[in-house]
C-alpha cells in the first residue's frame, strides 16, 4: 500500500506542477459560480415578485438546472485532459523503463494513477461542497440526505471517466490521442444505449453498457445499487484492462492469450452486471425528505396486496396511431415507465402481443386510400423495416383475446396495457389522447387497485332524457364517465361504468345490489311511481347517489329529492358577473368544502371557480335524518330570478313582490347520514351543465374554473376514497431562503466567482514559484 501511495503522490506532484490541472479547477470553479449565481438571482427575483420558492434543495442544486447538474454534462470535457498523460508521458519519456525494471507491480502501478485520480475527484466534489454548505446556510429545512446523494453520484461519475481515461492513456504515447480516444470511447458508452435495440439479446446488452444518464438518479436523490454497482464495475473493468496492458507489455504472450484474457475480463463484468441488474436483487434507498421517488403509500399499500404472479402484456396494433411505443426498440424505455412498480413488484413480467387490425386513425386511412388493413400493414412493414410475420391477422388476434376471456374492438384496437394476476383477474391500463399520452401513477395505480379491491360500480339512469354517457355533445358526459382516451375519466380511475334503462329493466324489483353510486342527471321525462319507488328503495338501503336538476326541470326531479330534505325551487339562480350573462354563475367553494375537502380547498387557494350556466337553488330540510353541508353556493349579491328568461336582451332585475331577495344561494349540497356499518352520501347539485363535455374543455381567459375537482371529489367521497387513487405527495419542506436584496446576490458572486477561482489560481501561482525557487 506505500508503494502505491508513492506514485499517487509522485502523480499528484507532477500533476499539480502543471498548469493544466490548476486551470481545470479554477474554470470548473468558475463555471460552477457563474450557475449558482445566476440560480440565485433567478430565486431572489421571485420573491421579489412575491412568489414562493418551492423545493430549493433541487433548484439551487440538484434540479435540471442546478449547479451539480450542469456541472455534470462538462465533466467529460475535464476529465480527459487530465488522464491522458497518465501513462502516455511515461511512454513518451521513456521513464515506463524504470518502472518497469523496479520492484513495482502492474497493478500498483495502475492503482498508484488512479488514486492520484481519485485525490483530485476529491478535489472537485470539495468544490461542489461548498455549494452544499452556503445552500445548506440560507435555505430553511435544506435536505441534507438529497444533496449528498447528488455529491455521490458527481464523485461516482469522475471515478469511471477517470478509469476509461487511465487506460487509454495506457495504449498510447500521445497524449493528444489518449485524449481523443477517452472522448470517443465516452461518446460510444453514452450512445451504446441506442445501438441494437430491436435485437433482443444485444438490446438488454448495450441498455445495460451504456453511460448515459447513470448519474441522473443520484441526482435526483435515488440511490440504485444497480447504477452503484455499475460505476464499480466499469472502474474495475477499465483498471483490469490497464493491468493487463501493462502485463503484456512486459511479458511474451502470443495474441490468442491476449484475447482469450481480455475477453475473460469482459465475460466476467458482464456476468457480475448482468446478476446485479435482475430486479430481485436490486436496492434502493431514497434520499428525498418527500420520498419523491417512490411510490405513494397508497400505491405501496396496493403492491403489497398483489401476491403471486403479474404479468404485463402490451398489445400493440401496427395500425394505431401510438405503435411506435411498443415496437421491440423501445421496450426498454417501456420498462423504465413501471420501475417504481417492479421496485415492489420484482418477479412482474412484460409480454408484448403484435397484431394488425382495422381503428380509428383517420389520419393512416387517408393516407393509404382504397387499401386493405392488410396492405396497409404490409406498406408499414416496409417503411419500418419491421417483419411483418411477427403481427398476428385480425382472426389470430382474435383467437388470443378470446383465450384470455378480454375484448380488444371495445378499446377501439388501440395500443393498451394488460395486466394480468395468476390468479386470472384482469385489468386494462391506458394510453390517452393528450400532451402527456402515458399513464402516470394513479392512472396505473388504480388499475392494479381494481383487482385486489371491488371497483365500485357507477350507473347511469337513462330512459327519461337524461344526460348520455356515450355521446360526444356539448350536453353529454362521456368526457367524465367513459371516454377511454381520457386520463381522468371514471373509467380511466378504477370505476366501472354502465347505464340503468328504468323502463327496460321494468321486471326487476330493485336496483341491483352490485350497484354503489347512481347518477342521475337533468331528468326530461316524468318517472313513473314504479320507477321511483326503486330509487327510494336503493337510497333506503343506503346507497351514494349524485343528482343533478336544471332549470325547468324541477316539477320533474323534485319528487327524486324529497325524501332527501331537498327542494329544486323554481325559477334560476343569476349574478352579475362582468363579460357575462347573469345566469352564467361562477361560485366558490364555501368554508366548509375547503375545510373537509383537500382538492376544494386547493381550488379555494388558487382561486378556481365551478362554472355553472343556469342553476337552480336548493332549499334544505334537515328533518329527514339527512347532515346536509353546503358545498358550493354564490355570493350574497345572488338571487333566484322568477320572471325573466331572456339573459342575452333583457336584464333581470330584483323584484321583492314575487320574492326576490339577494342572498348567498347554495348550489351543491352533500348529504350524509349512517345507514348500517356505513355512512351513506348523497350529492345534489342544481346544475346538470357543470358536468357536461362543454364546461370540461372550456377554457376561459380572465376566469380559472376547475369544474373536474367538483367530478373527482364527488366521486372520491361516494367510493370511500378507494377511487381516484389519491397519489399527493407532500410539499416540499426547503421552501424558504433566509436571504434577500442584491446585496446578498453580490455576496454569492464574489464568493464563488471570485474569493474561491481566484485562491486557485493563487494556489497555482505559490506552486509555480516555489518549483521555481527549488
Amino acid at each position: 500500500m506505500k508503494t502505491i501511495w508513492k506514485i499517487a503522490k509522485a502523480e499528484l506532484n507532477t500533476l499539480f506542477c502543471s498548469p493544466i490541472a490548476w486551470l481545470i479547477l479554477i474554470i470548473f470553479a468558475f463555471q460552477a459560480g457563474l450557475t449558482f449565481s445566476d440560480l440565485i438571482s433567478d430565486q431572489l427575483r421571485y420573491l421579489a415578485l412575491n412568489y414562493r420558492p418551492y423545493n430549493l434543495t433541487s433548484a439551487l442544486l440538484l434540479g435540471y438546472s442546478g449547479v451539480y447538474s450542469s456541472m455534470q454534462d462538462n465533466l467529460y470535457l475535464y476529465i480527459p485532459l487530465l488522464t491522458m498523460g497518465l501513462m502516455s508521458k511515461e511512454y513518451s519519456s521513456g521513464s515506463i523503463k524504470l518502472l518497469y525494471s523496479s520492484p513495482i507491480t502492474n497493478i500498483q502501478i495502475i492503482l498508484g494513477k488512479y488514486i492520484s485520480m481519485l485525490v483530485y475527484a476529491l478535489i472537485l466534489v470539495a468544490i461542489l461542497f461548498a455549494y452544499f454548505i452556503y445552500s445548506a446556510c440560507i435555505v430553511e429545512n435544506f435536505d441534507f440526505p438529497f444533496a449528498l446523494t447528488g455529491i455521490l453520484g458527481i464523485f461516482l461519475l469522475v471515478c469511471a471517466y477517470a478509469a476509461i481515461g487511465l487506460f487509454m492513456s495506457t495504449l498510447t504515447a500521445y497524449q493528444v490521442v489518449a485524449a481523443v480516444g477517452t472522448l470517443t470511447v465516452l461518446a460510444i458508452l453514452n450512445f451504446m444505449g441506442n445501438i441494437g435495440q430491436d435485437i433482443d439479446f444485444v438490446r438488454d446488452l448495450t441498455y445495460w453498457l451504456s453511460l448515459a444518464g447513470r448519474s441522473d438518479k443520484f441526482l435526483h436523490g435515488m440511490i440504485c445499487s444497480e447504477d452503484a454497482f455499475y460505476f464499480i464495475i466499469v472502474v474495475v473493468l477499465f483498471l483490469s484492462l490497464s493491468v493487463l496492458k501493462l502485463k503484456f507489455e512486459r511479458t511474451t504472450a502470443n495474441s490468442l492469450s491476449k484475447m482469450v484474457q481480455y475477453i475473460g475480463v469482459l465475460c466476467v463484468t458482464l456476468l457480475v452486471g448482468y446478476v446485479t441488474s435482475q430486479p430481485k436483487l436490486m436496492c434502493y434507498y431514497d434520499a428525498t425528505a418527500t420520498k419523491a421517488n417512490t411510490l405513494t403509500p397508497p400505491s405501496q399499500e396496493v403492491m403489497t396486496k398483489l401476491d403471486g404472479g403479474l404479468t404485463l402484456t402490451m398489445f400493440v396494433n401496427l395500425l394505431d396511431d401510438n405503435f411506435n411505443k411498443g415496437m421491440p426498440k423501445n421496450r426498454n424505455w417501456e420498462m423504465r415507465k413501471f420501475e417504481d412498480y417492479i421496485r415492489f413488484k420484482p418477479e412482474m413480467k412484460m409480454e408484448y402481443v403484435y397484431y394488425y387490425d382495422h381503428t380509428d386513425n383517420p389520419r393512416l386511412y387517408a393516407q393509404f386510400s382504397g387499401l386493405s388493413d392488410k396492405e396497409i400493414a404490409q406498406r408499414l412493414c416496409d417503411t419500418y423495416d419491421l417483419d411483418f410475420n411477427m403481427f398476428l391477422s385480425p382472426e389470430d388476434i382474435k383467437k388470443v383475446t378470446d383465450s384470455k376471456g378480454i375484448n380488444l374492438e371495445e378499446e377501439g384496437n388501440r395500443f393498451v396495457y394488460l395486466f394480468e394476476r395468476e390468479n386470472g383477474q384482469k385489468a386494462f391500463l391506458r394510453i390517452y389522447d393528450d400532451n402527456q399520452r402515458d399513464p402516470r401513477e394513479s392512472e396505473i395505480t388504480a388499475a392494479l387497485k381494481t383487482m385486489v379491491v371491488k371497483s365500485p360500480q357507477v350507473a347511469f339512469i337513462t330512459g327519461h332524457g337524461e344526460r348520455d354517457i356515450y355521446k360526444g355533445g356539448e350536453r353529454d358526459y362521456s368526457a367524465f364517465a367513459k371516454n377511454l382516451t381520457f386520463r381522468y375519466s371514471l373509467i380511466n380511475q378504477g370505476f366501472g361504468v354502465s347505464v340503468l334503462d328504468l323502463k327496460a329493466d321494468s321486471m326487476a324489483t330493485d336496483i341491483a345490489d352490485n350497484i354503489d353510486i347512481i347518477v342521475i342527471a337533468d331528468v326530461r321525462e316524468a318517472y313513473t311511481p314504479d320507477e321511483i319507488a326503486k330509487i327510494q328503495r336503493f337510497i333506503a338501503r343506503g346507497g351514494n347517489m349524485i343528482i343533478a336538476c336544471e332549470p325547468r326541470r324541477q316539477p320533474l326531479m323534485n319528487p327524486l329529492v324529497e325524501n332527501l330534505g331537498i327542494t329544486f325551487m323554481p325559477g334560476i339562480v343569476v349574478e352579475e358577473t362582468e363579460g357575462y350573462a347573469p345566469n352564467q354563475l361562477f361560485v366558490n367553494p364555501t368554508e366548509t368544502a375547503i375545510t373537509e375537502n383537500k382538492g376544494y380547498y386547493t381550488m379555494g387557494r388558487y382561486g378556481s371557480k365551478l362554472s355553472m350556466p343556469g342553476a337552480v337553488e336548493l332549499v334544505l330540510n334537515d328533518s329527514c335524518g339527512f347532515k346536509s353541508s353546503v358545498l358550493f353556493a354564490t355570493t350574497a349579491k345572488a338571487w333566484n330570478e322568477q320572471q325573466t328568461t331572456d339573459f342575452v336582451d333583457d336584464k333581470p332585475e330584483i323584484n321583492p313582490e314575487t320574492g326576490e331577495r339577494a342572498d348567498s344561494i347554495p348550489l351543491v349540497v352533500r348529504l350524509t347520514r349512517q345507514v348500517g356499518d356505513k355512512e351513506q352520501r348523497i350529492y345534489v347539485c342544481g346544475d346538470a351543465d357543470c358536468m357536461a363535455n362543454s364546461e370540461l374543455t372550456t377554457n376561459r381567459n380572465d376566469l380559472s374554473t376547475s369544474n373536474f375537482t367538483l367530478i373527482t371529489e364527488a366521486f372520491r367521497e361516494l367510493s370511500y376514497n378507494q377511487f381516484p387513487v389519491n397519489d399527493d405527495r407532500p410539499h416540499p419542506y426547503d421552501d424558504k431562503l433566509s436571504i434577500s436584496g442584491q446585496g446578498a446576490l453580490v455576496f454569492v458572486r464574489i464568493l464563488f466567482m471570485g474569493i474561491i477561482p481566484v485562491g486557485l489560481l493563487a494556489g497555482y501561482i505559490i506552486t509555480w514559484w516555489r518549483r521555481r525557487k527549488k
